[in-house]
């Protein structure tokens, strides 16, 4: 199914087992649960999805098993995040065949590339196949970034058709529509900017927290784009603690928690990670329980 780049789109979370061994039912269950809610698409395999510890064959794996998950029903993406351009070209290729309906795509890892290498790089995976790609631009965590003069040349690629924005400068995107109109569909990727993101004319939010509150995301994303501003404004205030637990490095230990407390997932992550402290976990559950407390019930939309 061809993405359409509009809607929520949740990053979701790996599960794993206590051995670290993959848990492949449990993230069966988390797909199933994101489609029930009424997200847009899925995808596998990113920065919360713990792709930095996965074998490329435990990547396909988890693509195999979200694809007969999600049977057709929404697009399904997988995250290519590589440091070496002939291994990124050849998963980009593995995924199409195992089922990928387009890609999350990265500049280049670990190497601070200059503007040529990126845009390099990002063309050659990208006409590895004939799939859609979705471009990442998050110089915060991996510090390559791309430029809107990196984007417009990228614009000639017409693999390109969508950006997570995640600079977490909400005043880039409004330069990015104002330069490139509407060329690339724009996804928020920072949670606790993402109904600021809507606002100002983002199509779509690829989401963290939604993992554990696949619901309230969709109904804030819904009510946005109805103009039901006041009523996403209380639902997003009310969310806005949580969203905070995506902007931090333990972000991946911080949204599993969550998961745990809303049934939706298991709180084992893989090394180098180790599940929080003590004192961390009791801070995120204080964040967690109280928001639980005050859940908000959800207009129909």
């Amino acid at each position: 199914m061809k993405p359409s780049w509009i809607g929520v789109y949740p990053a979701v979370t790996t599960n794993f087992h206590e051995d670290e061994s993959l848990d492949l039912k449990t993230f069966a269950f988390n797909i199933e649960e994101q489609i029930k809610a009424g997200v847009h698409g899925i995808i596998v395999c990113g920065s919360l999805g713990e792709n930095g510890t996965l074998s490329t064959d435990e990547k396909l794996e988890l693509l195999s098993t979200a694809k007969s998950v999600i049977a057709d029903r929404v697009p399904l993406i997988i995250c290519i995040a590589e440091c070496i351009t002939r291994e990124a070209v050849a998963f980009a290729k593995a995924s199409e065949q195992t089922g990928a309906d387009g890609f999350m795509l990265l500049p280049p890892m670990r190497y601070p590339a200059d503007e040529r290498e990126i845009v390099h790089y990002l063309n050659r995976v990208a006409d590895a196949t004939d799939l859609p790609t979705m471009l990442y631009n998050n110089p915060l965590a991996y510090k390559n970034f791309i430029s809107i003069d990196m984007f417009k040349d990228l614009a000639h690629n017409q693999h390109f058709e969508s950006m997570k924005e995640s600079t977490g400068d909400i005043r880039y995107m409004t330069d990015i529509i104002n330069e490139l109109g509407g060329r690339y569909k724009i996804l928020s990727g920072v949670d606790d900017l993402a109904f600021e993101s809507l606002v100002m004319g983002a199509d779509g939010w690829v989401a963290g927290l939604v993992d554990a509150f696949p619901r309230e995301t969709v109904v804030i994303y819904e009510l946005v784009k109805q103009g039901r501003i006041e009523e996403a404004r209380d639902i997003y205030r009310w969310f806005f603690p949580l969203l905070h637990l995506d902007v931090s490095t333990k972000f991946v230990q911080n949204i599993k928690l969550a998961e745990v407390a809303t049934g939706l997932g298991t709180e084992w992550v893989r090394e180098p990670r180790l599940p929080l402290t003590a004192e961390e976990r009791e801070r995120v559950l204080n964040v967690i329980n109280s928001s639980l407390k005050n859940r908000p019930v959800l207009p129909a939309i």
